[in-house]
């Protein structure tokens, strides 16, 4: 290698934030319901500084700048206060996130950028090292929230929460959220995993869909009666370590969602999905919004999963 092949640029670079999966609660969240979020440590994302930025970092540059926008006049609200002087000067500097996580893919992309601008520019943060009180966390959530919505028009503020907290996040409901410790992994067949659409997800689009089926009475019924019930039961299920319990659940949630959820289950997994459902193999069920990115798989046995989606690419996320 030759001398040059080095730069001598002093990278910046911030903490690493991780993706996060909400393992159930995509949807009910919205109306009230529980919900369950773990991060993803295979996927994550940082704040750097270059002098000589590619396409990609120059387009989240831009990104950066248009977000220090909306943040400025985020601050007229005065639940949080940044040193915007810092981060304007930052940006004109070459600041960008570098990230590996997927966009559009029910991961948490945005959810890790807003983490990493709140770590390193809020006034007076609340940190992972603080007792972190129901007050707090809810505190956090809604400040999340309204950075995140710069992304996406509406948004809970779970991902970022999720991504800057790097714990699991139990949601019992809107203004009720704790830290939560999941089972630790044991080394079985069984095992929660993600499998690629290779299709991008768009949130909002997903959302209004949600927000037009709300207006019918039979599906508000199902989400408060049929979503709601075996989401709780999926969630105390997980949390308690009780596998058995737990993939008679995610069954009949793999089997309301497709029936209630069509329009955000990708064309060709429709077949696959019902498949899993009436083969006891695996159950499918979304992850985020859906429309695309990744679907969330429960096995009792990762090896024959693997076999019998071989044409898709999977990845591992728990084990049982």
């Amino acid at each position: 290698m030759g001398q040059n092949d080095y730069p001598i640029i002093k990278h910046m670079r911030g903490p690493l934030f991780y993706a996060k999966i909400l393992l159930f609660g995509e949807y009910g969240i919205i109306k009230d319901s529980k919900g369950l979020a773990i991060p993803y440590n295979s996927y994550q994302g940082a704040l750097k500084k270059s002098k000589n930025l590619s396409e990609t970092s120059q387009k989240s540059n831009l990104n950066l700048q248009r977000f220090y926008n909306y943040l400025v006049n985020l601050e007229k609200q005065e639940l949080v206060s940044f040193r915007l002087n810092e981060f304007k000067s930052d940006i004109e500097e070459g600041m960008y996130f570098d990230s590996s996580i997927p966009q559009g893919y029910g991961v948490g992309s945005s959810g890790a950028l807003v983490a990493s601008i709140y770590d390193k520019y809020a006034d007076d943060k609340i940190t992972v090292l603080e007792n972190l009180t129901r007050d707090k966390l809810l505190k956090l959530k809604n400040i999340f929230s309204l950075m995140e919505s710069f992304f996406h028009g509406k948004s809970s503020g779970l991902d970022p929460l999720n991504s800057y907290l790097s714990i699991p996040i139990l949601i019992n409901s809107k203004d009720n959220l704790e830290a939560t410790g999941i089972p630790s992994q044991k080394e079985g067949k069984g095992a929660v995993f993600l499998l690629d659409s290779e299709m991008i997800g768009e949130t909002e689009p997903m959302v209004t869909i949600f927000m037009n089926k709300m207006k019918n009475e039979g599906f508000r019924k199902m989400l408060n009666e049929d979503f709601a019930k075996h989401t709780d039961a999926c969630i105390d299920d997980f949390l308690s370590g009780n596998a058995k319990s737990l993939f008679g659940n995610v069954k009949q949630l793999s089997k309301v969602v497709l029936d209630n959820f069509k329009p955000m289950i990708p064309k060709p997994f429709h077949k696959i999905w019902q498949k899993g459902i009436d083969t006891n193999d695996y159950y499918l069920k979304l992850c985020g919004s859906g429309g695309g990115g990744y679907i969330l798989g429960f096995t009792e046995d990762f090896d024959k999963t693997k076999t019998i989606l071989k044409d898709f690419k999977l990845e591992l996320v728990y084990r049982f």
